[in-house]
């Protein structure tokens, strides 16, 4: 018996695979290098979905899913963008605390603030 998910992925073996360790790892890259690059935010949501939707072609390509399926895309680009924008952040943090150390410090894994006295 398999589990089900009812957002047109067969299951949910398929979907940490396809959607989560394959999408969500392109998402991740791509976040990440274009904070590297210090491209706007927007050009990774524009990436995100485009990432989301090669993950509903390869959940229908590999694994006989629904291609042309509004909710099961969705659930794809909720998690990819999510993934997409915590890897932006994160280097984004990363950079402006390595670069302008005299100017920022850490005040967490996805922030940061003025240093005092400056």
């Amino acid at each position: 018996m398999t589990e089900t998910l009812s957002l047109d992925t067969p299951n949910l073996g398929i979907f940490l695979l396809v959607t989560l360790a394959m999408g969500g790892g392109a998402a991740w890259m791509a976040g990440s290098s274009f904070a590297r690059g210090w491209r706007p935010f927007w050009q990774c949501v524009l990436a995100g979905l485009a990432i989301a939707a090669v993950s509903r072609f390869l959940h229908y390509a590999l694994f006989s899913g629904t291609l042309l399926s509004p909710a099961g895309y969705a659930l794809d680009a909720v998690v990819i963008l999510a993934i997409g924008a915590l890897g932006y952040r994160v280097t984004r943090t990363r950079q402006m605390t390595t670069q302008y150390r005299w100017l920022y410090e850490r005040t967490g894994p996805l922030s940061w603030r003025d240093r005092q006295g400056t």
